[in-house]
């Protein structure tokens, strides 16, 4: 399978539908910074197996630019480090993510990169332990 580095439009979850069954439905666990919600879901797209929302704390962040820097931030090792999620998901297995930004403080790059590392692993293991 090729590796691909990309975020396509496809990727990213934006229906207003889906997130609020997400957010009614889905499982959630913290890894600081991040608060994680996840369900399988059946996505309106079939490419890509895996659809991804990144948001911060307006009353954390009052600043729009410090929040754009965030969801940034995020998505940034997200695509960097999707691949691992991909390959773990089984054929046909589809999920929708939402991460959402808890800490008060902007965090730098390699921090958030390890703190992805952590949140994808525990998805992998929810999601192997939830198929058996």
């Amino acid at each position: 399978m090729i590796k691909t580095y990309s975020f396509n439009k496809e990727e990213r979850l934006k229906s207003r539908k889906l997130i609020e069954t997400l957010f009614r439905n889905g499982k959630a666990f913290s890894v600081f910074p991040y608060r994680v919600i996840y369900m399988p879901a059946k996505l309106p797209t079939e490419k890509f197996p895996v659809q991804a929302g990144f948001t911060a704390s307006g009353r954390n962040f009052p600043h729009a630019t410090d929040r754009n820097r965030i969801k940034r931030l995020g998505r940034e090792c997200w695509r960097l480090q999707k691949q691992e999620l991909y390959d773990a998901l089984g054929e046909g297995q589809q999920l929708a993510v939402f991460f959402i930004y808890t800490d008060k403080k902007i965090a730098d790059f390699p921090t958030l990169r390890h703190k992805f590392s952590v949140i994808l692993n525990r998805l992998q293991k929810e999601l192997s332990g939830e198929t058996k």
